[in-house]
């Protein structure tokens, strides 16, 4: 299996009954929640006035990421000081606010202080947009905004807040509920909101004073069709929740696979390659914790049998990276830019990154197109690097403003969110119009 080919099984499994098209970025990470990208024209260079096609000011600070079908924009938005938590439409063609819609939620909810409410961002399968608003629950609305259903799926309570994002599986919409005392990954129907499935997973106390049992998982599940060890195809949800990476059937639920090597917490979503013919997960931890590298398609406990190697220490990573051929390529917290064989976890390089906006750290996740890498840091400054094992960096790109989410891509244009405004930037005469 390919890299091209494996990328084709993502898209046709991850939506499968779903109107995406081409250019669409329907969800966190892309179509494939992966963070590829089928562009080859996106801009490299851009700033405050140049191939910016326009800019629209927000109401509030967030960290979750745009996403785009047709000639929609769509970003989950918080207005802290309301206690208002909602959904925003945005004309793809010049930036005009459509409509609005969204909850009050006046409860407290533990977060941090750089986790605004809403950070998760929101799917689409063309008809319905269908996103979680945390505490305040899992609300799906038509392109009109019109509400169609919304789930209470009670409390979410962490010091560190919440962030994982729905995903689409064909009718079902999969959500990881947590980190806290309640984790669960639930499964619902994604035109009624009922509940298909449900994986209870042991969770950790919330953060409160006292607690030093820092146990969580924001992480954002991926579908992968593999070849399992018997010889069947199947598909496979595959998950990092602390200490382990592992797999469950999409349809049902059922526990497929469990690898051990895995930190307390984890933040990024698994990442899929291939090496020596054969598709490989690779899940990493946070906060300075191990990461892996197994084979899927397995039964059970499989870090014997799977694993192909740990690497017990790494720095800070938030933001999830993405894998070109042999490597594999993340910005990690503190702004270091690193190269990472697929086959052995070894580092090629790591480079820091300079920091015009004069804040290295980085929660971006990557966003790869051909050969091309795309993250930005919280400085506002997007870079965008070579995909090769030769260190290569093409361009800085700096808005001078604070940015925690990441890059989504469609029809040649990049769409940023940072904490004052929506941007789309653009090659000059060339995108959607």
């Amino acid at each position: 299996m390919t890299p091209r080919s494996v990328l084709a099984v993502f898209v046709s499994v991850c939506f499968v009954g779903a109107t995406s098209r081409a250019g669409d970025w329907p969800a966190w990470r892309g179509p494939a929640g992966t963070g590829l990208s089928a562009e080859s024209g996106l801009p490299v260079k851009w700033s405050k006035s140049e191939n910016v096609r326009w800019r629209v000011a927000l109401p509030d600070r967030g960290n979750s990421t745009p996403i785009v079908f047709g000639g929609h924009v769509f970003i989950t938005q918080a207005i802290e000081k309301e206690g208002w938590r909602g959904l925003m439409c945005f004309r793809r063609g010049d930036g005009e606010k459509i409509w609005q819609v969204g909850v009050t939620y006046t409860e407290k909810e533990m977060t941090h202080g750089t986790n605004p409410y809403c950070s998760a961002s929101p799917v689409t399968d063309g008809e319905r947009v269908i996103a979680s608003f945390g505490s305040a629950g899992l609300y799906c609305y038509d392109f009109a905004g019109k509400e169609l259903w919304h789930r209470d799926l009670g409390k979410q309570e962490h010091i560190w807040g919440n962030a994982a994002s729905p995903m689409l599986v064909g009718d079902l919409c999969v959500l990881n509920v947590g980190p806290g005392e309640r984790t669960f990954l639930i499964a619902v129907n994604k035109r009624t909101g009922e509940t298909v499935w449900q994986h209870d997973e042991p969770g950790g106390k919330s953060g409160v004073e006292g607690n030093k049992d820092w146990l969580g998982s924001w992480t954002t599940p991926i579908l992968i069709r593999v070849k399992a060890d018997d010889g069947a195809e199947r598909d496979e949800l595959v998950m990092s929740f602390p200490t382990r990476a592992c797999a469950f059937d999409p349809k049902t639920g059922r526990a497929l696979w469990s690898c051990r090597g895995l930190g307390p917490l984890v933040y990024t979503s698994p990442l899929i390659g291939e090496a020596d013919g054969k598709p490989v997960i690779v899940a990493m931890s946070g906060y300075g914790g191990p990461y892996l590298a197994c084979r899927p398609g397995g039964s059970g406990d499989v870090t014997e049998s799977h694993r192909l190697w740990q690497v017990p220490r790494a720095p800070q990573r938030i933001g999830s990276g993405a894998i070109r051929g042999e490597h594999v390529y993340i910005l990690n917290d503190p702004g270091t830019f690193e190269c990472i064989e697929l086959k052995t976890g070894k580092t090629v390089w790591a480079k820091r990154l300079e920091a015009p906006g004069g804040d290295h750290t980085s929660w971006s996740s990557m966003v790869l197109a051909g050969d091309k890498l795309f993250v930005v840091n919280h400085g506002g400054d997007s870079f965008v690097l070579r995909a090769s094992p030769e260190f290569e960096q093409i361009s800085t790109n700096s808005l001078g403003e604070r940015t925690l989410s990441s890059h989504g891509t469609s029809n040649g244009e990049i769409f940023i969110r940072t904490y004052k405004a929506l941007w789309c930037v653009r090659e000059a005469g060339t995108g959607v119009r």
